[in-house]
C-alpha cells in the first residue's frame, strides 16, 4: 500500500503542472496537425504506405484534371464560350474556369508538393511550393477581374458581393494571399531563424488547408448560383444539369483526397541528409 501511495503523489503532481501550462496557437495546432511527426519523422513510410499514396496521389490528379475537363466543356457547349470585354456575359466565364485550374487545382497541387515529391530536396521543393501559389495568385487575380468586368458592363450592372458565394470565396482569395505574402517571407527570405519557421509552420499548414476547403466551398456555391442562374429548368435535371453535379461531386472528392493526404501523418515526407546541410549551411542557422 505505501508504494502506491508513493506513485499517486508525483502523478498528482505531473497532472497539475500539465494543466497550469498555457500552449501557445502553434503548439495547439502541432498537437492536432502533427500526432505523430516524430515518429514519422525518423522512420518514414513503409513501402505498403507508399504505394497506397501513389495511387491516392494519383487518383487526385485524374479527378483534378477532370474538373477542369469538364468545366470548360460546360463553359464551352452550353454557356457560349470565352470573351473578354466586348461581351461581359462571357467574360464571366473566364471566372469559374480559371478559379477552377488555380484555386482548386494548382492550390490543391502546390499543398501536396512535399509528399508528391518526397525524394527531390527541400530548397526546389520551396521553390516549386512558391511557383506554383504565385501561377495560382496570377489566375485567381485574372478571374476576379472577369467577374467584376461582367458586371460592370453589362447593359443593367450587376451589384458586386452581395451573395454568400463571394463572400466565402474573398475570403478564400485573401486567405491564400496572405498565406503567400507569410510563407514567402518565413521560407524564402534569407536570414529568418529555422526556430522561428518551426514555430510557424503548424499555423502555415492549418491556415493553408483551411483556405483551400474554403476555396472548395466558395466553388460549389459559385456552381450552384450559376446553375440556378443559367438553367430555369434546372429542376428538371437537363443534361446541362447533370454536367454542373457532376462537376460538384467531383469537387468534393478532389477536396477531401487533398485534405485526406496533406493530413495524414502515414504519408509526411521523411527529411534528406541533404535537408541537414542546408539548415547547417542557411544564414538562418548561423
Amino acid at each position: 500500500m505505501e508504494v502506491h501511495a508513493n506513485n499517486n503523489a508525483p502523478t498528482k503532481n505531473v497532472w497539475q503542472s500539465t494543466t497550469s501550462t498555457r500552449l501557445s496557437l502553434g503548439q495547439w495546432l502541432g498537437i492536432f496537425l502533427r500526432p505523430t511527426a516524430d515518429t514519422m519523422e525518423s522512420s518514414g513510410p513503409s513501402p505498403t504506405s507508399l504505394n497506397n499514396f501513389r495511387v491516392v496521389y494519383l487518383i487526385t490528379q485524374m479527378v483534378g484534371a477532370a474538373i477542369v475537363i469538364l468545366m470548360g466543356s460546360w463553359i464551352g457547349v452550353h454557356l457560349g464560350g470565352l470573351s473578354w470585354t466586348s461581351n461581359p456575359a462571357t467574360q464571366f466565364n473566364w471566372h469559374p474556369l480559371l478559379m477552377s485550374i488555380g484555386m482548386i487545382f494548382l492550390y490543391g497541387n502546390s499543398i501536396l508538393v512535399y509528399r508528391g515529391f518526397r525524394y527531390a530536396r527541400k530548397k526546389p521543393l520551396k521553390v516549386t511550393h512558391a511557383a506554383i501559389h504565385g501561377l495560382a495568385f496570377v489566375f485567381t487575380v485574372v478571374a476576379l477581374v472577369a467577374a467584376f468586368d461582367s458586371h460592370n458592363l453589362a447593359k443593367v450592372p450587376i451589384p458586386n458581393m452581395y451573395t454568400l458565394h463571394s463572400w466565402v470565396g474573398m475570403a478564400a482569395v485573401v486567405l491564400f494571399g496572405l498565406q503567400y505574402l507569410f510563407g514567402f517571407v518565413s521560407y524564402l527570405f534569407p536570414g529568418v531563424r529555422e526556430s522561428m519557421r518551426s514555430t510557424y509552420m503548424p499555423v502555415h499548414v492549418f491556415f493553408g488547408v483551411l483556405g483551400f476547403v474554403l476555396a472548395v466551398a466558395a466553388s460549389l456555391l459559385g456552381l450552384l448560383e450559376k446553375a440556378i442562374f443559367a438553367m430555369p429548368d434546372y429542376r428538371y435535371l437537363p443534361p446541362q444539369g447533370v454536367l454542373v453535379n457532376m462537376i460538384g461531386l467531383l469537387l468534393v472528392v478532389y477536396g477531401g483526397l487533398v485534405v485526406f493526404l496533406v493530413t495524414d501523418p502515414m504519408y509526411k515526407r521523411k527529411a534528406l541528409p541533404e535537408d541537414a546541410m542546408l539548415l547547417t549551411h542557411s544564414p538562418s542557422s548561423q
